[in-house]
């Protein structure tokens, strides 16, 4: 039996919104296992968490960079918000990102890019000796588009092109580049906001449609109704679940009534070409990543030899 902490129980209830003895019940059910003990809470009517949280632990920027129909985002990451907020460090970043694009996302091939005198790793390790901290080039990725734009958009931006949230959106068109531009970067805000996990419910991994099929499979089958009709009520828990996660069933953040699909419909007919969605990526600092945390009280308990 895994040892339930009152950190877990928090983490869950932050996750679920569930009451904490519900929560705690959920992870000694589990073992301690966080993704089953949101599942259990959701078969049993408790909490109506759609999907994996984000556990945004780690600190660090996303930086953003834009070219003619390409983006590239980087993350990088820092032990402290203090650190991220120095400015050695968002120039570096910003510079990653910027490289990050001319290497088309390749992370190898980013941390051996040229970088000042030397190359973006030895350059950050340069800057963890002097700012005495801990910091990483976590990830990147690029998209690009021909023809078309792509369109990207930061969250919660420290400065410019560089944020807690980085959105990049690739729209294939040959309608006037401006107007399409536009509509990228609105599109991009509208991802930052509502996090979709796919452009189309065939996007979609199969493990993801199961696991959440299986959620709704149960809390229906507690209605006492029968299979048949079960099936038919499938039917629409399963059309919500792709309207609250699927990127063109979603509803427009901009306007908060008109499916996304919609949108790009209309936009086709108001620039006279058709519009595709190639891909979006999004990225928010920390996201699955687990920090240590620890309770001050029961450190200050163990040094003191009292626990």
């Amino acid at each position: 039996m895994a040892n339930i902490t009152a950190t877990m129980v928090k983490d869950l209830r932050d996750k679920t919104g569930a009451g904490m003895m519900d929560c705690k019940a959920a992870l000694s059910e589990t073992n301690g296992d966080m993704e089953a003990a949101i599942d259990w809470l959701r078969k049993k009517g408790i909490s109506k968490a759609a999907k994996k949280a984000g556990r945004a632990a780690a600190e660090g920027l996303v930086g953003v960079a834009v070219g003619k129909g390409a983006g590239a985002l980087v993350e990088v990451n820092a032990e402290t918000d203090f650190v991220a907020r120095n400015e050695e460090f968002k120039s570096f970043v910003k510079a990653a990102a910027n490289l990050a694009l001319k290497e088309g996302g390749d992370l190898e091939k980013l941390l051996a890019a040229k970088h000042g005198n030397s190359n973006v790793r030895q350059s950050l390790a340069e800057l963890v000796a002097k700012i005495g901290e801990n910091m990483s080039v976590r990830r990147t990725v690029a998209l690009s588009v021909e023809p078309g734009v792509v369109g990207a958009y930061v969250h919660n931006a420290s400065s410019p092109e560089l944020g807690k949230i980085g959105v990049l959106v690739a729209l294939k068109s040959t309608a006037d580049q401006d107007k399409l531009a536009a509509l990228a970067k609105q599109l991009a805000m509208h991802v930052a906001a509502a996090a979709p996990l796919a452009i189309t419910p065939e996007h979609l991994s199969k493990e993801v449609v199961e696991r959440e099929r299986n959620v709704q499979w149960e809390l229906a089958r507690q209605s006492g109704k029968p299979d048949a009709v079960i099936e038919k009520m499938m039917e629409g828990r399963m059309r919500k679940f792709y309207e609250e996660t699927v990127l063109l069933s979603q509803t427009f953040v901009i306007d908060g009534e008109t499916q996304v699909g919609k949108v790009i419909e209309k936009a086709c007919k108001e620039l006279g070409a058709p519009i595709t969605i190639e891909g979006f990526v999004r990225f928010q600092v920390g996201e699955g990543i687990e920090k240590v945390q620890s309770d001050f009280a029961d450190e200050v308990a163990q040094m003191a030899g009292t626990r």
